[in-house]
């Protein structure tokens, strides 16, 4: 795993739970700061699924009789 992954990963997971927690304030969560809190976790998501490494599928074995 790259440093910038790791970094990214990091800050999505942050982000995670301070969203979780402006949640769990019922009714002096402001709606705004969650908006806020998503847009971030989105673009953050979006940036991760262009870096991560892609895995390549497993080759197909020919199945012998």
């Amino acid at each position: 795993m790259s440093e910038r992954l790791f970094r990214l990963l990091e800050r999505l997971q942050k982000l995670d739970d301070a969203l979780r927690r402006a949640q769990s304030q019922d009714r002096r969560s402001n709606p705004l700061e969650m908006a806020r809190l998503r847009l971030l976790r989105d673009a953050l998501k979006r940036r991760l699924t262009g870096i991560s490494p892609s895995r390549a599928p497993a080759p197909l074995r020919a199945i012998h009789a």
